[in-house]
């Protein structure tokens, strides 16, 4: 749900706040106002197009916002383009420059227009004049479908997963058959290297270069340990002796006082570390070995896994893991043949769970595209349009045509006028009669879903917004729009620009569109309106600008009636 939209420095906007609610947030004001830039400043913040245009005379920068409840699927979206979610909401902003340079925000984390667009579908629905075939693409008109049937496709998705990852590996195996003879032979060098090196542990280098200091320092080491014993334990005064003296006494002045008890244990203890010690140094120094020969060996074993390290890997763990992956690419190259025809008969049982799971989801459809064209076409004659509507899905059996949702390709198609052939929405309807048609079909599906078995839903954007929803119509077909239009805000939130009281008076909240002059400037603005005010503008709106009593009188019976 759309929570708050800003806009600053927007067109003629100075500064411009308005915080929506659920259900159906109507927006209405005189000719000129700038409704519709509200709706463009929305359009751009989920990843329409920005121009230095819409930057206020005067100013620098406009900067639009706005701040939606978090989805599910939004969050998979920021979590995929390393953009840390905030809670419970979602905040977009967008900077353009009077120089035509632009920034993004997310989270209030630097982001790009195209993460805009991958959250656009997951968080709302624009239909606006010029720009609604453009949002309800085939993608949308499929899930709409697929929503109204409660049609899942997770087996489907799951078959071409496994049939896509088959169909990779066969073509990999399946490359130049020269390039991957000619690779074999590095491999079958790379393994044989690295096996014949003999490497013994990871660590083995780390190993060989403590042995090598010793040996290179052997004299000096052997001095040093020597000594060390010499003075822990074999001289006259050593540390030993010494401690053991001192021991003596303080467990004689033990047996008369108590507190020297703890001292004697601690000098103990020392007197057994320092023997400990010095047996250790004592080991260390007999087992030195000035051997020059050894010294030699180590070296050239040191030089011969630099060499592997600086062809392989920085480590020797990795110079390891490298001959594992080549021996695994060598066998399988020698194991070719063998491999092909596996591969190939699993990309064939792949392939047949596919089509089976797809000839499943594509019968489903056909099935769900028969009952919506019957309620459609219920929905959209009452909004006064006769026309004919259509739902046609056509598979494309091909596997050029497979996808994870299936093969099917989901057409909406239309005829305004008697005797007319049918075509697709976008070569037919015009801007108002695509949104018309839009409510129709939203307020169907939702009714459908409403009334309808178990199926797990299919979800879509929870903000609808529609501009120039009633151009052409009036009377009856304008109280059909606004009854349709507050069927569907009882799902989701609806967000539309209106010019017509019938419609205005369904309001959850209405919103008044108004443009001033101040300090000599033209600016627009936005205020939610409460009930006095409401009556008002319907009245303004019944009668033009001067209020008459039967105006008012006229659009207090609208707003009871709608409630």
């Amino acid at each position: 749900m759309l929570l708050e939209l800003r806009a600053e420095n927007y067109a003629v906007i100075d500064r411009a706040v308005a915080s929506f609610g659920q259900g159906l947030n109507l927006m209405t004001g005189e000719t000129g106002a700038g409704k519709s830039i509200l709706i463009d400043a929305l359009q751009m913040l989920l990843g329409g197009k920005a121009s230095s245009d819409v930057v206020r005379h005067g100013e620098e920068r406009a900067v639009v916002s706005c701040v939606f409840e978090m989805t599910p699927g939004a969050a998979s979206v920021l979590e995929a383009n390393g953009i840390d979610a905030e809670g419970d909401e979602v905040l977009l902003r967008r900077e353009i420059g009077a120089n035509g340079k632009g920034r993004v925000f997310i989270n209030n984390q630097p982001a790009t227009v195209g993460v805009l667009k991958l959250l656009a579908p997951e968080l709302a629905l624009v239909h606006s004049q010029g720009e609604t075939m453009g949002a309800f693409d085939q993608a949308q008109q499929r899930t709409l479908l697929d929503r109204f049937g409660e049609i899942a496709t997770d087996a489907v998705a799951a078959s071409y997963a496994a049939w896509r990852e088959t169909t990779t590996k066969l073509a990999e195996l399946e490359a130049d058959e020269q390039d991957r003879l000619r690779m074999a032979d590095l491999w079958r060098f790379q393994a044989k290297e690295i096996e014949q090196a003999g490497l013994t542990a990871e660590d083995e280098d780390a190993q060989l270069e403590a042995e090598k200091r010793v040996l290179a320092n052997s004299e000096r080491v052997y001095t040093a340990a020597m000594s060390a014993h010499e003075f822990l334990y074999e001289s006259e005064n050593s540390a030993e002796t010494t401690l053991g003296a001192a021991l003596k006494q303080v467990e004689d002045l033990a047996r008369f006082d108590s507190r020297f008890a703890a001292a004697a244990q601690q000098l103990a203890m020392a007197k057994a570390t320092v023997e400990d010690v010095a047996a250790e140094v004592r080991e260390f120094a007999e087992n030195v070995n000035a051997s020059p020969g050894r010294l030699e060996e180590i070296e050239d074993r040191l030089a011969a896994l630099d060499r592997l390290k600086r062809k392989y890997g920085p480590t020797l763990a990795e110079v390891i893991a490298f001959g594992a992956e080549s021996s695994r690419k060598l066998a399988e190259v020698e194991n070719r043949d063998a491999l092909l025809v596996e591969l190939t008969a699993k990309q064939a049982a792949d392939g047949e769970a596919y089509r089976g799971a797809a000839g499943r989801v594509t019968a489903a459809r056909r099935e769900a595209a028969k009952r919506l064209e019957k309620l459609a076409v219920g929905q959209i004659n009452d909004l006064a349009m006769s026309t004919r509507f259509s739902v046609q899905v056509m598979p494309e059996e091909a596997q050029a045509g497979w996808t994870a949702h299936g093969w099917d390709q989901v057409q909406y198609q239309i005829a305004t006028n008697a005797g007319e052939p049918l075509k697709p929405l976008d070569e037919i309807a015009s801007g108002g009669e695509m949104s018309r048609v839009m409510l129709a079909l939203k307020v169907t599906v939702e009714e459908g879903v409403q009334g309808g078995g178990k199926k797990k839903k299919i979800p879509l954007p929870r903000t609808l917004v529609f501009d120039e929803i009633d151009i052409g119509i009036g009377g009856r077909a304008a109280e059909a729009v606004g009854k349709k239009l507050k069927t569907l805000s009882r799902g989701q939130q609806v967000l539309c620009i209106t010019h017509l009281p019938q419609i205005a008076a369904f309001a959850d909240q209405h919103f008044l569109i108004e443009k001033t002059e101040k300090r000599g400037r033209t600016q627009t603005a936005i205020r939610r309106m409460d009930d006095e005010e409401r009556a008002r503008e319907i009245a303004r709106m019944l009668s033009g600008e001067k209020l008459t009593e039967t105006s008012l009188k006229h659009a207090e019976h609208l707003l009871a009636t709608s409630r």
